[in-house]
């Protein structure tokens, strides 16, 4: 029996609409009722994360920032935090800068850019969170940030990505979160660490995991979990490396495999 789900938000758990579709939030709640935990595991921020967490009625640590930041619904408890060396989170803004690529930092659940662009200003929309313009964005680097986002056009982002990896090495945790999101977080913030942290504390073996992703940055959770799923619309690079794949997120993939692996066994167990 699998006693913890961790789902992804975008792509995933959410329709290309941003929803969650009533038919799923019934099934979370079912698999809840019968003492599973059922928890998110997104890039998202926390506040932005926070919102759909409440629709779902969780009262459970949220895996949020790529897993550099773990925090329980109500705010009272940070359960795991990782930050982005300062040293590094100044390299990042030098190479923003040098590259002319739009560059957007988070610290302490605050969302801080230097531009009131048309990138900023999609990504707000899009994740229903709000953001700081300031002058500088170097001079909150000292205290860390707890990740950084780069957006541009796909490919030029697969040839940044190449440059970090050769810059930082093991030093940071790069991957892409969309064809058009490249995310740079602290070497142990990933959903992976993050989730077997989570299990750890909640008694809960690897074994008994479900992971549900779609995109690069899932890779750690579909390969840490116990049972790692995919879906229908996910990257191939995670399809290669999934226990079971899904239906798509707007065809509701999470709903399928919450029904195949947790909801008929819990009623065949009884």
């Amino acid at each position: 029996m699998y006693k913890l789900v961790a789902i992804d938000l975008d792509g995933t758990l959410l329709t290309d609409q941003l929803e969650i579709t009533p038919n799923t939030i019934t099934a979370i709640q079912q698999a809840i009722e019968n003492g599973v935990v059922v928890t998110l595991a997104t890039g998202r921020m926390f506040p932005s994360a926070k919102k759909f967490a409440e629709q779902l009625n969780l009262n459970v640590p949220l895996i949020t920032y790529q897993g550099a930041v773990i925090k329980d619904v109500e705010e009272k408890k940070v359960w795991f935090k990782r930050l982005v060396p300062p040293e590094i989170s100044e390299r990042l803004i030098e190479i923003a800068r040098e590259h002319q690529v739009h560059v957007q930092v988070y610290q302490d659940d605050f969302l801080y850019v230097t531009e009131d662009n048309e990138e900023i200003q999609g990504y707000a929309r899009e994740s229903n969170v709000p953001y700081t313009v300031v002058d500088e964005l170097s001079s909150l680097a000292y205290k860390g940030f707890t990740k950084v986002l780069f957006i541009g056009e796909p490919m030029y982002l697969d040839r940044l990505q190449i440059e970090l990896h050769g810059e930082f090495g093991s030093d940071a945790h790069i991957a892409k979160s969309k064809p058009h999101y490249l995310e740079v977080t602290n070497p142990e913030a990933n959903k992976g660490n993050a989730l077997l942290y989570l299990a750890e504390q909640l008694g809960i073996q690897q074994s008994e995991i479900i992971g549900i992703g779609d995109n690069h940055n899932d890779f750690e959770l579909i390969t840490t979990a116990g049972l790692g799923v995919v879906m229908g619309n996910g990257v191939e690079a995670l399809k290669s490396v999934a226990d079971y794949i899904t239906k798509t997120n707007n065809d509701e993939g999470v709903l399928h495999a919450l029904e195949k692996f947790v909801l008929e066994p819990l009623v065949e167990s009884k």
